[in-house]
This record gives structure tokens, sequence and C-alpha cells, in this order.
């Protein structure tokens, strides 16, 4: 090596002495290894050492950095894709997957959630199939599945896989990149487009003439079916043969001059006939090809023109009276012409739109995505396209559009857009997805109360069996009167459950609104406290509704404590009264409010806000995002059910640091409309103290579920104790009750009063004992149990014993089950959970003829 090569490889070592460093550092610790060095060199290789640490774990840290960078990017590309993506390890593991595949998949792997959202249907189990093989071969791969059931209209994904290419060394092979799409729309437009072509290929073929294409040769190209009836050959057989083989003559000379004049044609059966034939020319990729029309028995010209302006009128008809909007645009994305459905949809003549550009009646949200798809069907990238638009109209329509191309596939000379208006649609599809959650949600909150009843009654039976040996001065009398209070406690959250879901009964008065609220204010400035600012403002003359007093004041209590724990550092609460009018259909986010005279109730607070993506649950039972289990999570979902049961409506605006407004559309009524009552009646606001209302704060949720508990009655002063009652009697009773702990506790209070108790655990047993026993006073039966229910069996019953007494129970409401007790106008009806001495006092009374049968017999409170 020359000294000028050694002085430069010196300089790169200077500038560079990591790789050096490094060197000496991994040389150092061979030798320490192979040769344990002086205690000199063991501090000159220590020293290298330390000195090269650093640069490694510098390196090490940049690379995970960059590493992280990249993986963050990809996470945020895949999550603002508009539909469902996500990536999954070869067993299926999901490594991560974006919100609107959280949405649709839930917890699931994507082939399961695919397979269950199938419903069975033999289409979607065969494309899950072809998707597990393609997915377990690791090889790319598309297919279209309805999902939905195969008894329903099924909604269609297009699902996506393909695996992803490792990026380095790091990186584990085996990873499938999942992209799902919603084809419904294209779908149904595809099928729309289908049946257009079939009317054009009707058209075509049984048009009264002849029409024809050939090429330079004279050979036939296509050929409708009224010609080739008209040859005696099928249309398949006169394909790619000569025209001269079904002419009499050739061709004369004017038609090949002027493209216009008569000929004669030979059928297969070799009868000839004259026509008259019209032929253009037009160049097919470079080829003279003609079209011709073939007018059979010579007409007049006039007659031949005639004919042609009614085969144009016709076609003109299947695009005016189309029942979609139908656009043709030119490339610059100038709208050339569109039909009568289309300007209907914007409200806009069509001589106004014809000329103008498409995106301007677009909105502007949405005017990147539809240029995007028009670019790709010019550009041959995409056969045909579809997208969901919002149309640039003061009404906020919605449309499908589904976009192909005109002209051949590598000429495209303009575009035909078909306009869906898919605006009532998804306002509806919103609206019954909003019921169907709402009605599983109350059908599913009624059933828990019912099975929640049954065991409250045994839970409260069971105590008072208790405190009959135990009293007052008994050293378990407090437990058991703790165990019981309890359970009064939850025989409440069970009336909020029956609240939601419509199935509490309510009575409804005449209720003059600002007087109610007037008289409700002390009890809410108590309750909000010091540091929130309670305002009331009334609107005049606002009129009268019709609701339960109670229920009423349930509603504005839960509202309140549920804004005073939104605003914890203080704020303001206002209540405001007013009247609203509706003259049509109104939607309100998800509700639809019909056209009428409404009082509107709107309570507003400054607190923290909803969040965006709480607000469409905040109804449903025991959704709270309060920590630490505070409340149960039934306050909104018990007002919602009131305001529904009362046929009003409740909607929210809210966001995150913004406070929250709840607006309450009751309906509004005249006294003189009402039969027997001319005025509101008085009413009295729910009485409260110290201790209540602590109760009340204990029991309150947050921003988004928060309630309180119906205020009790306030401590009064000590009176004259109540006479006792004697509540012992006499006599035969058949208790037909399919729980056995209720059964166990109402045979015992029976028997302990002195009645003869027969016991059926359900309505078979029931009827063998009656048909059994010699004398029955009275039938006690649950209405809701297996096989035959209480209400068949009280009709048997009547049918066939009159004399015999019937009292029905269940855990449902008083107002829902006395509908199927109306041919029975003797039944009592005794609702769950009920005490010891309501059970014993209402059978002494029924068995004594002194029972009215309109008084209500279940647990006070």
């Amino acid at each position: 090596m020359s000294c000028g090569s050694k002085a430069r490889c010196l300089l790169d070592l200077l500038r560079n002495p990591i790789p050096l460093i490094l060197g000496a550092a991994v040389v150092a610790l061979v030798v320490m290894a192979l040769n344990p060095p002086s205690p000199e060199w063991a501090v000159l290789l220590e020293g290298a050492g330390a000195l090269a640490a650093p640069i490694l774990l510098a390196r090490a840290e940049f690379r995970f950095r960059r590493e992280a960078e990249r993986a963050s990017l990809a996470a945020a590309m895949i999550e603002t894709e508009p539909g469902p993506r996500l990536v999954t390890a070869r067993d299926g593991t999901r490594l991560y997957v974006n919100e609107a595949g959280r949405r649709l998949l839930g917890g699931k792997g994507p082939l399961q959630a695919l397979e269950e959202s199938g419903g069975g249907d033999p289409r979607a189990v065969a494309a899950v199939e072809r998707l597990t093989i393609s997915v377990a071969g690791q090889v790319a791969d598309s297919v279209e599945l309805p999902i939905g059931g195969p008894d329903s209209e099924p909604e269609w994904l297009k699902v996506s896989v393909r695996p992803l290419a490792p990026l380095g060394a790091a990186r584990r092979p085996g990873m499938l990149v999942w992209s799902i799409e919603d084809i419904t729309a294209r779908r149904a437009i595809e099928e729309i487009l289908r049946r257009d072509r079939e009317d054009l290929t009707d058209f075509f073929d049984f048009a009264p003439v002849g029409l024809f294409t050939a090429d330079a040769d004279g050979r036939f190209q296509h050929v409708n079916l009224r010609l080739a009836e008209w040859l005696g050959e099928s249309v398949e057989a006169l394909k790619g043969r000569p025209l001269i083989d079904v002419l009499a003559g050739p061709l004369a000379p004017e038609i090949e001059d002027e493209g216009r004049g008569e000929v004669k044609f030979v059928t297969t059966s070799g009868n000839v006939f004259q026509a008259f034939i019209s032929q253009a020319i037009f160049d097919d990729g470079g080829a003279i090809c003609t079209r011709s029309v073939v007018v059979r028995d010579v007409m007049a010209e006039r007659e031949w023109k005639q004919a042609l302006r009614d085969s144009e009128n016709r076609f003109r008809w299947l695009f005016d009276d189309a029942p979609v909007g139908v656009v043709i645009l030119d490339l610059e994305g100038t709208i050339s012409d569109c039909n009568p459905a289309f300007s209907d949809m914007l409200g806009e003549t069509r001589g106004f739109l014809v000329g103008q550009p498409l995106a301007d009646r677009i909105a502007r949200e949405d005017r990147g995505d539809v240029a995007n798809a028009l670019s790709k069907v010019v550009m041959g990238i995409a056969t045909t396209a579809q997208i969901e638009v919002r149309l640039g109209t003061t009404n906020g329509r919605t449309a499908s559009v589904f976009i192909s191309p005109t002209g051949e596939l590598d000429d495209v000379t303009g575009l035909v857009l078909h306009f869906i208006d898919s605006t009532e649609q998804r306002s509806l599809e919103i609206q019954f997805a909003q019921a169907q959650k709402m009605q599983a949600m109350g059908q599913l909150a009624g059933g828990v109360a019912h099975d929640f009843n049954n065991l409250l009654t045994a839970m409260i039976g069971f105590c008072d069996l208790l405190l009959q040996r135990h009293g007052a001065g008994d050293p378990s009398f407090a437990d058991i009167m703790q165990v019981k209070q309890n359970a009064n406690r939850a025989a409440n959250l069970v009336r909020q459950l029956l609240a939601f879901s419509r199935r509490q009964p309510l009575q409804p008065r005449m209720l003059d609104v600002a007087e109610a609220l007037a008289e409700l204010s002390h009890l809410l400035r108590r309750l909000l406290g010091e540091n929130i600012a309670f305002k009331l403002i009334h609107g005049r003359d606002i009129g009268l509704v019709r609701v339960d007093p109670g229920q009423f004041d349930q509603v504005i209590i839960n509202l309140a404590v549920n804004a005073r724990d939104a605003m914890p550092g203080g704020g303001t609460l206002t209540i405001t009264t007013g009247k609203a009018g509706f003259n049509e259909p109104t939607q309100r986010g998800v509700e639809f409010i019909p056209p009428g005279d409404y009082v509107m109730i709107e309570v507003s607070d400054t607190g923290t806000g909803i969040a965006k993506e709480d607000i469409g649950r905040i109804y449903e039972p025991f959704f709270s995002t309060k920590e630490g289990g505070a409340g149960t999570g039934l306050g909104l979902s018990t007002v919602y059910g009131i305001v529904r049961q009362t046929d009003g409506f409740i909607l929210v605006d809210s966001a995150v640091g913004e406070g929250a407004t709840f607006t309450i559309y009751l309906p509004h009524y005249e006294p003189e409309v009402l039969d027997g009552e001319a005025h509101a009646v008085k009413h009295e606001p729910p009485p409260s103290d110290g201790e209540d209302e602590e109760d009340e704060e204990a029991d309150s949720d947050g921003e988004d579920d928060g309630e309180a508990e119906k205020p009790r009655t306030a401590p009064v002063a000590e009176k004259e104790p109540s006479p006792v009652i004697d509540l012992s009697g006499a006599g035969t009773v058949l208790l037909v009750e399919d729980e056995d702990a209720v059964r166990t506790f109402a045979a015992r209070a029976l028997r302990n009063k002195g009645y003869t108790v027969i016991e059926a655990g359900n309505g078979e047993a029931a009827i063998v004992a009656v048909r059994g026993s010699t004398k029955i006073d009275l039938l006690i039966s649950d209405m809701v149990m297996p096989g035959m229910d209480g209400t068949t069996l009280a009709r048997m019953v009547r049918s066939e014993w009159p004399e015999i007494k019937l009292i029905l129970m269940s855990g449902y409401s008083d107002e829902m089950t006395r509908g199927e007790l109306t041919d029975l106008p003797d039944v009592h009806f005794m609702a769950k959970p009920f005490s010891l001495e309501t059970l014993a006092l209402t059978v002494k009374e029924m068995l004594a003829g002194t029972l009215p049968r309109g008084r209500p017999s279940a647990l006070p409170g």
C-alpha cells in the first residue's frame, strides 16, 4: 500500500471511528476470553468496552424508534379506512383491527363473525369455507357473502384477504390483511341495471323492425329476433354469415351510395319478401362496420321515419320514466342530460341542470370521493364504481350512486350515473335499528324484573316469617330488618326496570307543568347544593300535559341529579318550558315525532358533557361510565321509559366540555277536551329531608346515566300505633306457583294463619288437585308458568268450578296483566313482590268478599 493510500485510510478512520472502536472492542473481548490480561490491559479493555456499549445501545434505540414510527403510521392509515380493516396472524389471532372492524366483528375472529352473521345461509357458508381454505393456504382471495339469514332480505359484504408481505427479517411471516366492504347498495343498483339491460334487449329483439350490424366483409355480427324470425333462421345461425346469402340479388347501387333503398330477402323456405333498408357506417376500433334497419313491406319515407321516431320514443321512455335518477356526464364532469327522477331529487328543472358541473350538485364533503370514483372509471382502473353521497340540497338528501362508462372499454366517451335516493331508507334503517334495540332491551329488562320480583317475594316473605319469631328485642331483629329493607330497595330498582320496559302502571292526570316545576324547585335546590346555580324559565300559556305526577317528578329529579354529578366544580342548571309545534312528521336524531302540539321541557347544564360515542347508549339499562360502580345505571333508562310510556319524546344534545341539554316533548292537552277533567290536578311535590337527600345523592350516577330514587316520605312525629289487624282465617287454598321458594313461603304463611294449603307446581297439577279435592275455597296462581299459564288455568277453573274464588299474581305490573283478565271480572290481581301481611290480608278479604277488585295488592312503597 502506498503512503497516499495509507493516509487516506487513516483519515477515513478518524472521520468515522465507530467501526474501528467496535472492532477493537470485539478483538479485546476475544483476547480476554482466551488469555486473561494483566491488570493494565484489563483496564484498557474495560475502557474499550465501556466506549462501545453506548454506541451499540444508541444504534439499537434508533432502529427501535424507526420501527415504532413505521408501526404507528401503518396503524393510523388502517384506522382512517372507511370500512372494516384488520390484520391477523396465521392462526387467526387478531393483531390489529380498526374502529369499523371492531363494531362489525366485536371481539370475534373474522371467520367466526362472518359465519355467525350469515345465519346459516348456504351462500354465506360456502363463502366462509372458501375464505378458510384461502387463509390456510396463504392465498389472496375475495368473496361476496350475505349476512342476516336466508329467511330475510340479506345485506351483502365483500370480504378480501391477502398475505402481508414481510418488510424485513424481523417481521413474522403468515400475517393476513382483511378488508370488508358493504356492497348491498351496489348489488341493488346492479340488479336495476340488469333489468334495464333486459328491457333494452327485449326492445332490440322484439322491435317491429329488423335490426342488424355487419362487418366490412358484409357478414352479420348482430341480428335481432325480429329479422331472424322473418328469415326463418336462428340468431346464432345468422351470425357470421354473409348478408348476400339471405338476399334475392345484389344490393342496389343507391343503397351503397345513399345508405337506403329497397331490397329483397329470401327465407329458408324459399319465400321472398321486399323490405326497405337504411344503413349507417361506423368505425369499430379501426374496422368499418354498418348498422342497418330493415322495414318489411316497403313503407313510404314518411312512415319509415315515423317508425324510427317511435323507436326513439321507446328508448326515451326507458330513460324518462326510470324510477331512479339517471345522469349522463361528459368527460369534463358536466351534465349532458338527466331524467326527471334526478331533477326531482334535487328540486331543480332539467333545463337548469344540463350544462352544470355535477360537482355543484354534490355536498362539499363528498366531492373528492366522487371525483376519485369518476376518475377510476374513466381511466379504466375500475369498470364500475358505487359510492354513497350527500346531495347539495337544503334537506340533506343522500343517494347511492352507481357509475358506469359509455363507449368502448379502451375508449370511454362519457359516463352514466344512476342515483338511488336512500334518504328515507337510511332514516328508516336508523329508526328500525333503534326501535329494535330499545324493544329488545325493554323485553330483557321486563323479563329480568319479573324474575327478580319472584326472588324478592321469597326474600321479603321469609324475612316476615323470621320477624314473627324474632321480635324487636331479639338480637337478630336488626339483621332481619336490614335484609328486608335492602330487599325493598331492590324492589325499587325493579320498578325502574319496569318503567324502562314500559310495563310500570301509570296513573296519568292533567298537570300544569309550570306549577309542578315551581313546587318541585325547592327540593331541586337542595339536591343541587350551594355551588350550583338553578334557573327556572317558564314560557307563557304552555297548556297542560297528561302524565303521572309522581313519574313526572321522577323524570325531573333524575335529570337534575344527573346534571349535578356532571358539574363537580359547580355550574348552572337551567330548566326551560315552552310550546312546540310540528306541522309535519319530523325526525330528530333517531326519534320520529308525529305532527301536533307539544309542551317542551328543556333541562340543560354546564357540565362535562357526553362523549359522542356514548350518546347512543345513554338510555341502555346499567350503562355507566362512572368509576367505582357508583349508581346503578338506571337513571336515564327510567327517564326514557317513563317519557315514551307517556307518548312523549326525549332528545339529547351534548358534546364533551360543552354541557348537555335534554329536551322532553309531551303531547299538549286543552282542559275541555278531556272528559270529566276541567282543570289540572293539584301537584304535591315529594317531601324530602336531609337523610333522604343523602340517599338520593348516594344512588345517583354521572352525566351518562345518573338517577335518583323516588324520594321517600319524610319522618313524621310519633303517633298512636295502629290497631293490630287479625290476619287469621280458615278455608282451603290451592296455591299454584312454579317458583319453589315463593310457593314455600306463601304456603307456610297461610298455614300459620290457619288455612289449609294445597300446593301445585304448575297448571296441570292444579287441575288434578281441584278434581281430586272435595272443596277448595280459593285458588291463588302465578300468571307466568311453563305449560299452562295462570290465565288459562283461571278460565278453566271458572268454567267448571264457578264457586272457587280466584287470585292471580305476577312479577309483571298490574297494568300489563289486567288486559288479560277482562273476561274474568271477579278475579283479583296481586303484584309481586308482596309481604306476608299483604298476602294474608288479601286472602282473608277475598274469602270474606270484602276485597275491592280495583285495589292493588303489592309491597308498599
